[in-house]
């Protein structure tokens, strides 16, 4: 609770605390890691949240009234397929009824599929392309015109150090990547004259349940230690030598959807620890 002995002084604090009270979000992607700590900055910030990913149902019906709970706002869930363009676009008519308008879209979901050029499943291509791509062009052409209209709109996309550079053996989640970096300029482009604005955050290796999983497979693979798997295979070109949190990440996008960044649009932001820096 907020002491203080000037009211005013309060109210303003409480303000800034809560700068999105009132705007809508939608974050793919967010029933866990990145998604899900963007989606509870954008919810502490006051924001009406859609979470949307896989997972099982009760899990997530817990998770979606606890965070409705704890930050005062409404939550709803979509397991919108986002490799679909029809499930997408029923997703932000699902929110645009429910809050009356979509504010805020934060394109997160992703897969990945690690494998040498000339054996890559060309199913896998399509599918890595479909849900890291051409989602998010989906997703923003169907908020896009409400965002002009309103000239008001905070458009994020989740890219990754893998949109500014590249390794081997992910030719699909690298083609990907770059292709978001790309449509991030473009979208911030044609909407900089309607108060939209449109830009990429690129992490390196943020912790997460996933990356804890494949610390302990590479372990068990190659019979190293834990600690060897972080430092010289994970984080080996990240210079800081240590994994962004997702807390860090919601920080960083709820900072790009607020009043302080209406003048920060068609960037792509590192979050590597100085990866891209080589």
């Amino acid at each position: 609770m907020l002491k203080t002995k000037n009211p005013q002084a309060a109210r303003t604090q409480a303000q800034i605390m809560r700068a999105l009270a009132g705007r809508s979000a939608i974050v793919t992607g967010s029933t866990s890691g990145i998604g899900l700590g963007i989606a509870q900055a954008l919810a502490g910030q006051g924001a009406n949240v859609v979470l949307n990913g896989f997972g099982p149902a009760d899990q997530i019906e817990t998770l979606r009234t606890e965070m409705s709970r704890e930050h005062d706002v409404e939550v709803l869930y979509s397991g919108a397929d986002m490799s679909r363009a029809d499930k997408i676009a029923e997703m932000i008519d699902v929110a645009s009824h429910a809050f009356g308008q979509v504010d805020i879209l934060v394109n997160n979901a992703g897969i990945q599929h690690v494998s040498p050029i000339e054996t890559f499943p060309p199913e896998k291509w399509d599918a890595v392309l479909a849900i890291n791509l051409s989602a998010a062009f989906h997703a923003t052409r169907a908020v896009f015109t409400g965002m002009k209209q309103r000239r008001w709109g905070r458009i994020v996309n989740v890219a990754s150090a893998h949109g500014l550079i590249a390794s081997p053996f992910k030719s699909a989640y690298v083609a990907a990547k770059h292709g978001i970096v790309g449509l991030t300029k473009v979208i911030a482009l044609e909407g900089a004259e309607f108060g939209v604005t449109c830009n990429a955050v690129c992490p390196g290796y943020v912790w997460t349940p996933l990356v804890e999983k494949q610390i302990d497979d590479q372990a068990k693979a190659h019979n190293i230690s834990r600690d060897e798997v972080v430092r010289n295979v994970l984080l080996a070109q990240q210079p800081n030598k240590r994994f962004a949190t997702i807390e860090e990440m919601g920080a960083l996008v709820s900072f790009l959807c607020g009043p302080a960044a209406q003048s920060i649009t068609g960037t792509a932001l590192p979050v590597d620890g100085g990866w891209t820096a080589h």
